[in-house]
């Protein structure tokens, strides 16, 4: 029965994590280059060189010892965002929206008070949500405020949106939408919602929670399939800038949507989930191979990339 459903995916197209790894993330991800997408302090350096928005940044807590400047870091911010310099999937994340003599509010509406938040930071620095373990940084930043037109497929948090990039073309992305379950954010694991997107149009086409199908978002039943990610062709080409800049042949890029700004760079990935395949009901291998077979050379235009994924990768099609 395994052997059978084994096959059954490998005929679907589904990409497997020992293939990505194998033949993907091994082959085409330089290990010397994994900090620059493992380390957001040095993700946010070089996406300021090459012109690409990504967050404000308020300040760096490195060390246990500058938990005592944290007070004055924190001064006259009303909201900001705490976040491990190399933190995955999410994981303590800490989103305030707003802060008053109450305490610092979560985006889930949770009231938290300085202590709590001084000790949030002390287990960032300390590696209790770094990749390995490793010491870490705490990141300030200035919270993203969502595009109002998110406003009714979700309400607390912020949706962000991702892109699988390979050789420098987009072939596969998701719109992944917080919700009260995942505590407002973006975390699959947690209870987040992942929509497939059809990358001609940026238009919802499928969306799951916890593996299983769903039709509305659990928190304002609205309907998600036919919703449209604004600037999508602006999302497009922000991840195929994100790809080259990251010098990677393999990844995942995180893209926020701003009401102010636009399309900002949140994040990259080296090492990309799968679940994007059950988010679009499509398997990644197809694409893979479509754009490998393409051969499009280095020279290709930024444009041109985005270009060949709106035309290649109907979802409709493939």
């Amino acid at each position: 029965m395994v052997l059978r459903l084994v096959a059954n995916l490998h005929r679907r197209g589904v990409l497997g994590i020992n293939q990505r790894n194998s033949a993907l993330v091994l082959p085409l991800n330089p290990r010397r280059l994994y900090p620059r997408v493992d380390n957001k302090v040095l993700t946010k350096r070089l996406a300021a060189a090459a012109g690409i928005p990504t967050p404000g940044t308020f300040g760096v807590i490195a060390y246990h010892h500058q938990l005592a400047g944290l007070p004055a870091l924190l001064e006259g911010l009303s909201d900001f965002v705490l976040k491990p310099a190399r933190g995955s999937q999410g994981n303590g994340v800490l989103v305030i929206t707003a802060v008053s003599a109450a305490g610092f509010r979560k985006s889930s509406g949770a009231l938290l008070n300085a202590a709590q938040i001084r000790q949030h930071v002390s287990s960032m620095i300390s590696g209790v949500f770094s990749l390995r373990g490793d010491w870490d940084s705490c990141l300030i930043e200035e919270r993203i405020i969502t595009h109002p037109c998110f406003e009714h497929v979700t309400r607390f948090g912020v949706p962000d949106v991702r892109v699988i990039v390979c050789g420098h073309i987009p072939i596969m992305a998701m719109c992944r939408l917080p919700t009260s379950q995942s505590d407002g954010r973006a975390n699959l694991h947690q209870g987040a919602i992942a929509a497939g997107i059809d990358m001609s149009t940026g238009v919802l086409v499928h969306a799951s929670q916890h593996n299983r199908t769903v039709k509305t978002h659990q928190d304002t039943g609205a309907a998600l399939v036919g919703f449209a990610v604004p600037f999508w062709d602006e999302v497009l080409l922000l991840a195929v800038r994100a790809g080259r800049m990251s010098g990677l042949g393999y990844l995942g890029v995180d893209v926020v949507i701003d009401a102010n700004r636009g399309p900002v760079l949140l994040e990259l990935n080296a090492r990309p989930g799968l679940a994007i395949q059950l988010a679009n009901l499509r398997g990644l291998l197809p694409r893979l191979e479509r754009a490998r077979a393409a051969k499009l050379p280095e020279s290709t235009s930024d444009e041109d990339l985005c270009r060949f994924a709106r035309e290649q990768f109907v979802h409709s099609r493939c």
